[in-house]
């Protein structure tokens, strides 16, 4: 322990929840060392263990539910027990946190200069003047665009990035000796992804911080991190200085972490996953070119411009009018999957929702089977509802959770009457279910007795289940592990040749765009930056934004 560097040891730490099913271990014998000024990131998939770790840290574990089983933590070599009040008492002070979604962890009816403010009154006593004038300080520090503004804006009136700068103002309010980062840039645009990790490297730096970065993404890591730490099922299987592990990884599972990621600029028949390394059965990697000879057109969107106006002043008289869609045209050809990228804001899942019918357009139409759908009633497009689908990003609130899956799966069916009975409706239910990879005894449960990637595949049968030509998959693998992800991705691709469909894929994580789609649509301020085929848009991009965009990929 006599190592001057090391800020913070943990040793042996085990932990277990209690269940409605009995006592569950989620730790076992977890060590690993966080040094100053340094970072040491923690990687795996879901349910491995990583947040719990850093919660036991901080003591966030909800007390009647946690056992704390055995270990010890190390404090600047003070020794101190995983229960000890010591810790909780340094929570906010000399140990901070910023969580994955900003957005839940504000408060919504809550100004977010206010929310800063509060944790400076309450750690360093300062008054109301005094805070304020400290929170901004604070906003310059972090990069917060029109910093006097942002101070009494809400929390639903900026950004992913920019909430996600007020969490890391909060954070670093109280200039804390450990700041614990728990997937903070996972839902993030690249630009802002690169832009964070950035800010957080330059922080740390500054206020010579020890960190602790837990993500599952081994780009990222290359990115920020010193020393890394692998966990799988509740265990530490290696660890040790980030360049040796990213280039040269012992264990099977880091190989198979490092392997399921799409590389950028890379398009392979099939991506690897975690079992083809654990079953020591990896298949070689086939290297394969985007189709880019789609004649039969689908879809055709002319002109498509979508405003909002907004009020502003005590008697809303002040009026302003933003074109979250301008001008856009392009077509979509049957067979073919059209990437969707763009920063936040770009206006892509605005024009996912105009094609759909979800809201109208301001100007424009859209030509499908020769009917203009943006002339269309609600009961002119139940007709055609059913053949335009959508898989949406989070599995979690994608799905009823009263609802078993026999109903979510059945009711579609029925309402459209692709099944005539029950009977029929059930027996189809079960072969979509085979087809992503489930078995029919998940007809009988609910959705919160299934994983992140199971959820997904869920959804992925409901919108199959009502036999669609076109489905738009917003955002669809980015809340999923990279391991996952690689499993419904190549989900998808076999669902697209065996189904003849067409996929508008929409993501920020052009690494995925680039796999899965054989052209790439890029938006910037409602706008259409390039369209072109995926090697054109990667290898010999003609816009200058879009090679910004490129740059900012964690390779």
């Amino acid at each position: 322990m006599n190592n001057p560097n090391l800020y913070l040891a943990i040793k042996n730490l085990s932990v277990s929840f209690r269940t409605d099913m009995g006592v569950k271990k989620v730790l076992h014998d977890v060590s690993f060392d966080v040094y100053k000024g340094q970072t040491t990131a923690i990687v795996g998939e879901s349910g491995s263990g990583k947040s719990v770790s850093s919660l036991s840290i901080m003591q966030l574990l909800k007390a009647g539910n946690v056992i704390f089983d055995g270990g010890e933590f190390f404090l600047k070599e003070n020794k101190i027990l995983p229960s000890d009040k010591v810790l909780r008492s340094l929570r906010g002070d000399k140990i901070a946190m910023i969580f994955q979604e900003p957005m839940t962890s504000l408060n919504p009816v809550m100004r977010v200069g206010e929310q800063v403010a509060e944790t400076l009154r309450l750690h360093r006593e300062l008054n109301t003047k005094q805070a304020r004038a400290r929170v901004l300080e604070l906003f310059k520090e972090v990069k917060l665009p029109r910093p006097e503004e942002m101070l009494d804006q809400y929390p639903h009136q900026l950004s992913g990035g920019q909430r996600q700068r007020v969490m890391i103002a909060m954070a670093i309010a109280n200039e804390p000796e450990l700041l614990i980062a728990d997937e903070p840039t996972t839902a993030l645009d690249v630009t802002v992804q690169k832009s964070i990790l950035d800010l957080l490297k330059e922080l740390q730096q500054r206020y010579n911080m020890s960190m602790i970065f837990i993500t599952h993404d081994l780009g990222v890591v290359k990115e920020i991190a010193h020393h890394i730490v692998v966990m799988q099922q509740g265990k530490v299987i290696e660890k040790g200085i980030a360049n040796d592990i990213l280039n040269q990884p012992k264990e099977v599972y880091t190989k198979g972490l490092m392997a399921c990621r799409p590389v950028p600029g890379k398009k392979i028949a099939r991506l690897l996953t975690i079992e083809d390394f654990t079953n020591q059965n990896a298949p070689q990697i086939e290297e394969i070119k985007s189709n880019s000879a789609f004649e039969k057109e689908l879809i055709r969107v002319e002109h498509i411009t979508k405003r909002y106006t907004s009020y502003k002043g005590f008697f809303k008289k002040e009026k302003k009018e933003v074109l979250a869609v301008n001008d856009v045209s392009f077509t979509i050809y049957e067979g073919e999957a059209l990437g969707l990228v763009g920063e936040s804001g770009c206006g892509k899942t605005t024009l996912s929702r105009i094609l759909l019918g979800l809201i109208p357009a301001s100007e424009g139409s859209i030509i499908y089977k020769g009917n203009d759908l943006t002339k269309m009633s609600a009961i002119e497009w139940k007709k055609w509802r059913k053949e335009l689908q959508i898989i949406f990003q989070d599995p979690y609130s994608a799905l009823n959770p009263k609802h078993s899956i026999r109903q979510i799966l059945t009711e579609p069916m029925l309402h459209h009457g692709i099944r005539s009975n029950e009977k029929d409706a059930v027996t189809r239910a079960q072969e979509l279910l085979e087809k992503v990879g489930m078995t029919a005894e998940a007809l009988d449960k609910y959705p919160h007795e299934f994983s992140g990637g199971q959820r997904q595949r869920i959804v992925i049968a409901r919108a199959l289940s009502v036999e669609p030509r076109f489905i738009i998959c917003d955002e669809s693998v980015a809340a999923l592990d990279v391991s996952v992800q690689a499993q419904v991705l190549n989900l998808l691709t076999d669902l697209k040749r065996e189904f003849g469909l067409t996929y508008l894929f929409i993501s920020h994580d052009l690494s995925v765009v680039y796999q899965m789609c054989d052209r790439i649509m890029v938006m910037n301020r409602g706008c259409i930056e390039e369209l072109n085929t995926a090697e054109n848009v990667f290898h010999r991009s003609q816009s200058e934004y879009t090679r910004s965009l490129l740059k900012s990929i964690p390779r």
